[in-house]
């Protein structure tokens, strides 16, 4: 496990590329918001998350499954990323930020991405 990444995952990067291709200009991991969004358009107001299907369970996806071997660890742990998660989105909506959440699954689809991301910034 120490060798997963929190920061500068691909589908990170991936998004970032996209965004900046777009031309947005933002700042990463800003340590004064909750919980580090990944990325921050302060004009905009704005945060976009990219989360691992996996790491922070995202329903219905087929990544986001419970490995059988030591449940005991691994429920707890990956209910209280979601919880956690949960939790810093309420912080940032209510100091008036948008937040809008990317799935790892979501990436793959470029074109879909591209247009609810735009969306999104638009609004």
């Amino acid at each position: 496990m120490s060798r997963i990444r929190s920061r500068d995952t691909t589908p990170e990067v991936f998004v970032r590329r996209l965004v900046h291709g777009m031309g947005y200009r933002f700042r990463l991991h800003v340590a004064s918001l909750p919980g580090k969004p990944d990325i921050v358009l302060p004009r905009l107001k704005k945060i976009i998350e990219v989360r691992g299907c996996f790491w922070h369970q995202h329903s219905g996806c087929i990544d986001s499954h419970l490995p059988q071997t030591r449940v005991q660890y691994w429920g707890p742990k990956l209910r209280h990323n979601r919880s956690r998660d949960e939790d810093n989105v309420r912080k940032l909506t209510e100091l008036g930020w948008s937040v809008y959440v990317i799935w790892e699954c979501e990436t793959k689809t470029v074109t879909r991405l591209s247009r609810n991301l735009s969306r999104f910034l638009l609004k």
